[in-house]
């Protein structure tokens, strides 16, 4: 396997690692939401604030009657781009 090949296989795998990361955040705080989390908790405070900040451009995407419909609908299509984008490029990456 030559140097290149070595090189686009460690730079798709980063890829997918950081898309797979982004989504589980994302994800996380949809479960967070539905089970009703106490948001005064650190933790929770910082997972709403990073998911929020990662589906800044989807989050309020949709305008479901109910607040958790738009809550998995609008942070679950971030999370789902996330994912098929970075498994995309990660896949280009790996065959050029």
């Amino acid at each position: 396997m030559s140097p290149r090949h070595s090189g686009s296989n460690q730079a798709a795998t980063l890829i997918v690692v950081i898309a797979d990361v982004l989504a589980a955040i994302i994800g996380l705080w949809i479960v967070m939401y539905l089970l009703d989390a106490n948001r005064a908790n650190d933790l929770v405070a910082w997972v709403a604030d990073a998911a929020r900040f990662l589906a800044g451009w989807s989050y309020d995407l949709f305008t479901f009657d109910e607040a958790w419909a738009r809550v998995v609908m609008g942070y679950g299509l971030a999370a789902v781009v996330y994912l098929f984008v970075g498994h995309l490029i990660a896949g280009r990456l790996r065959r050029g």
